[in-house]
């Protein structure tokens, strides 16, 4: 199985796939980015895409790695990957899915202001890359193939993971006990997934 976390930058894809891949035993989180910076770092100048999704070899990167691990692994494979253009996310997930391979599918949704308010506590301000994509995301998201939605303004972390937990049916682990293991939980994945170069 494989739970894909979309949704515009800020809106909690990765600390609701790490607070999954804590509370599911056997889970293992999957960053569709790593290939991009990859690429990018590893071609000439001149080659350059504003966005690396625009690269065919990212799409089919990830396709062959995701295939390769849902085939293999025997645990849940979590996913957490803006992507806005319904071409490009058909190419990797809709192909897995004609593959035989199950793929959930779950956008988060959050209001402007509390996207811009995330990813300046992430450090990113408002003509940050990340920041200029708000609008791109939000009506890309509006595709049909991107439902099923989920509003995160009102819920926490713990409540996001619990919901995509509980319509999929998949038992979890309590949650960190405590506001201060909570925040160091969020703050060592923070630090982790902070990209100071942008795309």
């Amino acid at each position: 199985m494989i739970i894909w976390i979309n949704g515009a930058f800020g809106s909690g894809k990765t600390q609701t796939a790490f607070e999954l891949n804590r509370r599911i035993p056997e889970s293992f989180v999957f960053d569709p980015e790593n290939a991009g910076y990859y690429i990018q770092k590893n071609i000439p100048p001149v080659l350059k895409k504003n966005d690396f999704q625009n690269y065919s070899q990212w799409r089919e990167f990830n396709y062959s790695m995701l295939h390769y691990i849902a085939s293999e692994y025997d645990g849940v494979l979590i996913v957490p990957m803006t992507v806005v253009d319904p071409d490009y996310f058909l190419e990797v997930a809709g192909r897995l899915r004609r593959d035989g391979i199950l793929v959930h599918h779950y956008t988060l949704c959050a209001s402007r202001e509390r996207l811009l308010s995330r990813l300046r506590s992430r450090g990113e301000g408002k003509h940050s890359w990340a920041a200029q994509q708000i609008d791109r995301c939000i009506q890309g998201h509006q595709h049909p193939v991107f439902a099923e939605y989920l509003n995160t303004d009102d819920l926490s972390i713990e409540q996001l993971a619990e919901t995509i937990a509980s319509r999929l049916k998949i038992p979890l682990l309590p949650a960190a006990q405590g506001m201060i293991r909570r925040f160091i939980q969020r703050l060592k994945v923070k630090s982790k997934h902070i990209r100071l170069l942008g795309r």
